[in-house]
């Protein structure tokens, strides 16, 4: 049997009704041959809780589903053990609360034949569930990617991996091309394709291959969110410290932006607190991003990924 074309990889840890939504969203893929597509599923827990569901959900699918097991914790750990096993020349991202409509797959070959890219992005939508009410536009807001709106192309910038497209023969490193240093904070993949940029990578945006984003409840609250925000905050100004020589004015730039942000957004967002305005949580979150532009190093730090499971 040839090799696969293209490998679908869905990272997951301890939630199986969204892994299951999110597998069996690539089973009903159109306008793409079953023959050429493999579903690799990469279990981040100590012991392997997945895998029960694979096995069933593996009886179901149009091709061949691999499962893997990586029980050391960290997004970057878990990325890398589904690439040594995928066998695609391309590597479709998928979330585990992500849902993907038909023409998703389709829809991001498409764009990626027509403007030769190395990584392609498309769209996602947040959905929450009927019972959220406090600050609903806000959050579904947040879990979205609106990325460059309607318009199809090649653009000069990057966003996360779910819901991309890669190349494999443009990656640094065609089977472990995540960096552990990002496994308990996250932006493994910004640190990817921020490196593929500079190294000349083609990106493109294809607005037809979008996704849902189904968060989970836990995560529907202004306490995670604003975290989150702080912590995306952090990006520009950990990924200047990082570089190689360390781009220490660029450091001092996004920390002089970050202040700023933090002041003017902190105090609109104060005064829409006291009149209740609808825009606080979205005001508050800049302020928030401002202040991780600010407060960026070690102690600072919020680990989003990685964590075991209590005991």
């Amino acid at each position: 049997m040839p090799a696969p074309r293209v490998s679908l990889i869905i990272p997951t840890q301890r939630r199986l009704d969204g892994l299951a939504t999110a597998a069996r969203s690539t089973f009903a893929q159109a306008g793409v041959d079953p023959a050429v597509l493999e579903l690799v599923v990469v279990d981040n827990d100590q012991v392997p809780s997945a895998q029960a569901l694979i096995q069933t959900l593996a009886a179901e699918a149009p091709f061949p589903v691999v499962y893997v097991h990586e029980p050391e914790p960290g997004v970057a750990n878990a990325r890398n053990a589904a690439m040594e096993k995928a066998q695609g020349a391309f590597i479709a991202f998928l979330d585990d609360d992500e849902e993907a409509p038909a023409g998703w797959l389709a829809a991001l070959l498409a764009a990626q034949a027509k403007y030769d890219a190395d990584v392609v992005f498309g769209p996602v939508r947040g959905r929450a569930p009927a019972g959220v009410g406090k600050h609903r536009a806000y959050l579904e807001w947040f879990f979205s990617r609106v990325g460059d709106g309607p318009r199809e192309g090649v653009i000069d910038h990057y966003y996360g991996c779910g819901d991309s497209l890669i190349r494999r023969a443009s990656l640094p490193d065609p089977k472990a091309p995540f960096s552990a240093i990002r496994n308990h904070i996250g932006g493994e993949d910004d640190l990817l394709f921020g490196g593929m940029q500079a190294k000349g990578a083609r990106f493109a945006w294809a607005p037809d291959a979008w996704v849902w984003e189904d968060p989970v409840p836990s995560r529907l609250t202004l306490d995670y969110t604003i975290a989150r925000a702080f912590a995306y905050g952090q990006g520009p100004s950990a990924h200047c410290a990082i570089s190689s020589p360390p781009d220490r004015l660029g450091v001092a730039r996004w920390m002089a932006i970050g202040v700023a942000q933090a002041g003017v957004y902190g105090l609109m967002a104060g005064l829409q607190w006291l009149v209740r305005s609808p825009r606080f949580a979205f005001t508050l979150d800049r302020a928030a991003r401002g202040l991780g532009k600010t407060l960026w190093w070690g102690p600072f730090k919020i680990h989003f990924y990685g964590l075991r499971a209590p005991t």
